[in-house]
C-alpha cells in the first residue's frame, strides 16, 4: 500500500518532469478569491490536477484544479490553484496531499491563502489579513501516531513581519477552522470569538500542521471576503467570496508578488 509521504514523492516526481524544474524553492496555494493572483507571473508550465498522483480535479467554483509553476527572481514558485477541502469526504491525507508534495519537491517556504469570514467589524471585504495563529475546529489532524510536533509558532513571525514591511497596514488575527461545507451559525461564530478567532474559514488549519511537521515555514493570509454570519444580519453567499476576491484582485496580486520577489 502506498503511504501518503510516497503518494507525495511520486507527484513531486511528476511535477518535476512536467515543468523541467527538478525542484521548486516556494509553494502557494490559492484559496477562494486569491487565484488572480498567479496571473501576476510568466507560467513555465501548467498541469491539470487530474494528471498528477494524489491529486483530484476542484471540486469548487472559483478553483481552476490546476498547478503552475513560475519563475520569481532565482526562485521556482508552485501555485497550487485550488485545494482539496475536509467537506469533500477524501479524508486528511488528500487534504494536505499539497502540502506534503511541496516539501517532496524541495520547497521551504509554503504560502497558504484563503477566503474567510472576518469578526472584526473593521475588516471591511477585500482586506487581507496575516494569521498569526489558528483554532483547529475540525477535531481531525494529519499526524499520525506519537508524531508530536510543535506548534508555538505554526505561522512564522518572520514571513510576517516581511509582508508587514511591504504593507504597514496589514493587521493579524487568529484563524479557526470548522469543518463546512455548510457556512457557519451565528452562535458558532460567537463561540469562535470567545475562543479567540478573528477569521473563520474552512481550510487552511489542517494544511498548516502538516506543513510544520514537514519542516516547512509557512506564510498564512486571509481574505477577508465577508462579515461572518450574525455579524451584519446578511444571509452568506459563495458567489459574493468570489467577487470580494474578485475587487480585491490587484491588492492581493501586488501584495503576494512583493513577497515572493523578497523571500
Amino acid at each position: 500500500m502506498t503511504t501518503p509521504e510516497e503518494l507525495a514523492q511520486q507527484a513531486a516526481d511528476a511535477i518535476a518532469q512536467r515543468t523541467g524544474n527538478p525542484t521548486h524553492d516556494v509553494a502557494v496555494v490559492l484559496g477562494s478569491g486569491w487565484s488572480g493572483a498567479a496571473d501576476a507571473f510568466p507560467v513555465t508550465a501548467e498541469v491539470p490536477y487530474a494528471e498528477l498522483p494524489g491529486f483530484s480535479a476542484s471540486a469548487v467554483a472559483g478553483h481552476s484544479g490546476a498547478l503552475r509553476s513560475v519563475r520569481v527572481g532565482t526562485k521556482n514558485v508552485m501555485f497550487f490553484s485550488g485545494r482539496t477541502h475536509f467537506y469533500e469526504g477524501r479524508g486528511v491525507a488528500a487534504v494536505v496531499h499539497s502540502v506534503r508534495t511541496a516539501a517532496a519537491a524541495g520547497c521551504s517556504v509554503l504560502v497558504l491563502t484563503n477566503g474567510c469570514g472576518g469578526l472584526n467589524p473593521e475588516w471591511a471585504p477585500g482586506t487581507p489579513v496575516l494569521i498569526a495563529d489558528h483554532l483547529n475546529l475540525t477535531a481531525n489532524t494529519p499526524l499520525v501516531g506519537a508524531n508530536f510536533v510543535d506548534l508555538t509558532e505554526v505561522y512564522s513571525r518572520r514571513l510576517r513581519d516581511l509582508a508587514r514591511s511591504i504593507d504597514p497596514t496589514l493587521d493579524e488575527g487568529v484563524y479557526a477552522q470548522f469543518i463546512g461545507p455548510q457556512y457557519e451559525t451565528p452562535a458558532e461564530v460567537r463561540m469562535a470569538g470567545i475562543l479567540g478567532a478573528d477569521l473563520v474559514g474552512m481550510s487552511t488549519v489542517l494544511e498548516a500542521i502538516a506543513a510544520k511537521a514537514a519542516g516547512l515555514e509557512v506564510l498564512g493570509m486571509s481574505l477577508v471576503t465577508n462579515a461572518a454570519a450574525g455579524m451584519t444580519g446578511e444571509a452568506l453567499h459563495h458567489a459574493e467570496v468570489l467577487q470580494a476576491g474578485k475587487d480585491a484582485g490587484e491588492r492581493i496580486a501586488g501584495l503576494l508578488t512583493a513577497i515572493l520577489e523578497k523571500l
